[in-house]
């Protein structure tokens, strides 16, 4: 086959134009199939013709899970953080509306962890002389730049993260020689913007991780067996129903 000869998607069957051509391990996959896979995906090159139709099927499914889906919170500010509470699921996306790109909806159950990366660079801030050339300051100056991340690690059939800024990039100035013995987060807390960026991705972080301790307790207690208790109102002996009462008189039962 030719390098300019046709190719025809092995997902949809459709012809794929010029500079249209996704790459498969074992096929082709059109750039509108492959606009439709998971923006949490990262393995395109790497998968068969099979493990796109088979997560195709699951993001068409998943518009219904989006449809279903009623935030009770939210959290971030470019790239938010949506909670369904009551139906203890969540989503991650940067668009208005969640149905505008199919946004991936989990369960709080599938959270295995959530971190906080500060990615930062520095450099030396230099003046200009009349002849072009830069020289240092005195004392000399540097200019750091911060971009918070928030890392959720989950289990979910194709992809095992979800990593976003949590904010813009900020920039802090310092002037004075490098002091080793002062970490470099100390200087970026000098400024409020990245305050407001730690303080954001603590809050992310809290919230993903209590509900899913809540959603994990709750797991571990409907799995363990109920023994019967006799009910200090009425004297029957009974299993404590789901709120803790006892089933004859409704009364609070001891744990």
């Amino acid at each position: 086959m030719g390098l300019f000869d046709k190719k025809f998607c092995d997902i949809c069957g459709g012809k794929i134009g010029m500079l249209g051509n996704r790459k498969l391990d074992d096929g082709n996959c059109c750039k509108d199939c492959a606009k439709q896979l998971s923006p949490f995906f990262s393995e395109r090159r790497r998968s068969t013709v099979a493990d796109i139709k088979e997560q195709l099927a699951y993001r068409e499914q998943n518009k219904e899970a989006v449809a279903a889906f009623n935030t009770t919170r939210t959290l971030g500010i470019a790239t938010k953080v949506f909670l369904d509470e009551d139906a203890g699921k969540f989503a991650v996306s940067g668009a208005k509306r969640l149905a505008d790109e199919n946004t991936d909806i989990l369960d709080f159950s599938q959270v295995t962890g959530c971190l906080i990366e500060v990615q930062e660079s520095s450099k030396e801030v230099k003046r200009k002389m009349p002849d072009g050339k830069e020289v240092s300051f005195v004392p000399p100056k540097f200019k750091y730049t911060f971009t918070h991340y928030i890392i959720i690690h989950v289990n979910h059939p194709w992809f095992n993260e979800i990593k976003f800024p949590i904010s813009k990039s900020v920039d802090v100035e310092t002037t004075g020689p490098r002091n080793a013995t002062t970490g470099t987060a100390e200087i970026g807390r000098k400024s409020n913007e990245y305050r407001q960026a730690e303080a954001l991705g603590n809050e992310i972080k809290t919230a993903l991780t209590k509900v899913r301790q809540d959603v994990r307790a709750g797991v571990v207690a409907a799995n363990t067996p109920k023994t019967a208790q006799n009910c200090p109102l009425c004297g029957a002996t009974c299993i404590p129903d789901a709120q803790g009462c006892c089933e004859y008189c409704g009364g609070a039962m001891l744990a």
